[in-house]
């Protein structure tokens, strides 16, 4: 069986998180500011980041996460 693109790239990483008292989370990649979710989606996010892969759940909302176009 061939082995497809998809299953040859590495898993995210280096992806954290800090939730504010107002509610707020920071996500952080490599220690560089990424995304700051707010309200609703900040809510959702904590709700599902118990139940999924967090660096997955993290490089999704980010949007940076690899699309199988990126050179080696």
């Amino acid at each position: 069986m061939p082995i497809e693109r998809w299953q040859t790239m590495g898993r995210p990483s280096g992806f954290s998180y800090t939730e504010r008292k107002s509610g707020d989370v920071v996500i952080e990649h490599n220690g560089h500011l990424a995304t700051t979710l707010r309200g609703p989606r900040a809510k959702r996010f904590l709700a599902n980041v118990q139940a999924e892969d967090p660096q997955q759940l993290m490089a999704r909302l980010t949007g940076n996460y690899r699309r199988g176009n990126e050179r080696r």
